[in-house]
């Protein structure tokens, strides 16, 4: 088969004129094949019915329901009801001609691979990264074309017909980029799934994972469109601008999965997904007792220390200092918010803890008065370990969203203390006493939970999917049960046994 000795992300590697004309290369390389593809599927009277309806039909509609609810809605007084269902119902109907994306996406591969149609596409002198961004287009113009065509259609309708509905622009702006970032999301996730399985069964059974948290999404942004209470505003409504943000990171990170395990010739030769549980468990043991990359097992704990824990700890690298900084931004972050007037609590400015005992008491020996010990334990153990297994669906970013929120509230304790002319000294004592273990091991778990997550976007030179993700979950178990397990035990005991009387006696409440 012929192929191009071209590297994999050349088109993105390069700099200044050079860059730019081989991106542009590149680019108009992949072109061809979204031509040829939109070409065929304007032919298939399957799709093309599909997107006419949905282009014109459904939105004369939603046009109609939009109508008959917000009379309805208005004969009880809850005209604000029906005047935001009409957003709702506008990304409704940009939502379902992009549903099409995803069927289209899911036989970009794996179909031409049954039809016995992909070889001679694969035997082009096209390298993967061409044929993957032409697929990837290929599979998104169509529906995305349907989906901007059936909201002007439901536009026009609104602002010409009798609702005389009259959009902030900003808003409408909002619903098309969330359209158009959905599309992508969905195209790009069901892509990755075409190339990866070895029949049109499986990767439809495996669509699920991406049609379903889609849905829950949608439904997320309708109740923010229901309950912002800057649904009016002219700049559009935050939360939907920070969903657009995080998908548009979803986007890249899943175009350079896709593109870094995308290879023709595994396409071809793999002919049936093999699950073999017990070869998995396997591995992972050897990979988990080895020092080496080489396999060799450990010859005692010491050495498993010295050359296994301590070796998966540098592999870390820059996931670590990824981790340390966001914490520090969180710890900003919540001591910002304490500074908000509205956010404060009722502390009296007084100097000491004599009269604001009571307020703070829920701060103060928290861990002997919720179940001490195995309750710490317990509760770091548990948020950890979520983190981690999130992590491993989100390309490691939960592992940075449920960890931090400590932090969070330790800023905006610092602040309220601070804001009330209270010494601050008791809450340094009741958190380093125990943080000087626990804060290193939450930061040692939650990086290599990022690394877990987000090896597939960058694979180790020379591996495969499946091997850099053993080695990185062979690291993780090694740092859990090394480091991070005991290190968690150790911080529980201080923080139920020694942290509470040290701060009481610094309260002077000993």
């Amino acid at each position: 088969m012929a192929t191009t000795a071209e590297p994999r992300y050349a088109a993105f590697g390069a700099s200044g004129a050079g860059g730019l004309a081989q991106a542009w290369r590149t680019l108009s390389n992949a072109l061809i094949i979204t031509r040829r593809e939109v070409r065929d599927s304007f032919r298939d009277w399957r799709i093309i019915a599909p997107i006419v309806i949905l282009t014109f039909l459904f939105p004369a509609l939603a046009q109609f329901v939009a109508g008959q609810f917000v009379d309805f809605v208005a004969g009880y007084g809850a005209e604000l009801i029906g005047e935001r269902t009409i957003p709702f119902l506008l990304m409704i109907v940009g939502f379902f001609p992009i549903s099409i994306s995803l069927v289209i996406a899911l036989e970009t591969f794996v179909g031409e691979k049954e039809r016995r149609s992909l070889e001679p596409l694969l035997s082009t002198p096209l390298t993967n990264t061409e044929l993957y961004i032409g697929k990837t287009l290929a599979a998104m113009i169509p529906p995305l074309l349907a989906s901007f065509g059936g909201m002007a259609v439901y536009l026009a309708g609104l602002v010409y017909g009798d609702l005389a509905w009259r959009p902030q622009p900003m808003l409408v702006l909002q619903i098309i980029l969330l359209t158009a970032v959905q599309a992508l999301v969905m195209v790009t996730g069901a892509v990755v799934v075409s190339s990866q399985t070895t029949s049109t069964r499986a990767a439809n059974l495996l669509a699920s994972f991406i049609i379903i948290p889609m849905t829950l999404l949608i439904q997320g942004e309708s109740a923010i469109m229901f309950l912002a209470p800057d649904a009016d505003a002219p700049g559009g409504i935050g939360a939907l601008w920070a969903i657009i943000v995080g998908m548009v990171v979803v986007v890249i990170l899943l175009l350079r999965v896709g593109n870094s395990i995308f290879n023709r010739e595994e396409l071809l030769g793999r002919t049936i997904d093999e699950l073999n549980l017990r070869g998995m468990v396997r591995r992972i043991w050897r990979c988990l007792l080895a020092v080496d990359e080489a396999g060799t097992p450990a010859r005692g704990l010491a050495e498993w220390y010295r050359r296994g824990v301590l070796a998966s700890v540098r592999r870390l690298g820059l996931a670590v200092w990824i981790t340390v900084g966001v914490f520090l931004v969180a710890l900003v972050a919540g001591y910002a918010v304490g500074q908000q007037p509205q956010w404060r609590l009722p502390l009296i400015v007084s100097g000491s803890l004599t009269n604001t005992t009571t307020d703070l008491n829920q701060f103060v020996n928290i861990s002997t008065r919720v179940g001490g010990f195995r309750f710490i334990l317990w509760q770091n153990a548990r948020v950890l370990t979520a983190a981690t297994l999130l992590a491993l669906f989100t390309f490691g970013s939960a592992a940075l969203v449920l960890t931090p929120v400590v932090w969070v509230v330790l800023g905006y304790l610092f602040s309220q203390v601070t804001l009330a002319g209270i010494n601050p000294a008791f809450l340094f004592v009741g958190t380093l006493t125990h943080g000087v273990v626990e804060i290193p091991v939450i930061i040692l778990a939650t990086a290599a939970a990022l690394r877990l997550g987000a090896v597939v976007t960058r694979l180790p030179r020379g591996m495969t999917v499946g091997q850099a993700w053993t080695a990185a979950l062979a690291d993780t178990l090694r740092i859990g049960i090394g480091l991070v397990l005991p290190g968690l035990i150790l911080a529980a005991a201080i923080e139920a046994y020694l942290t509470p009387r040290l701060v009481a006696l610094t309260l002077g409440l000993g």
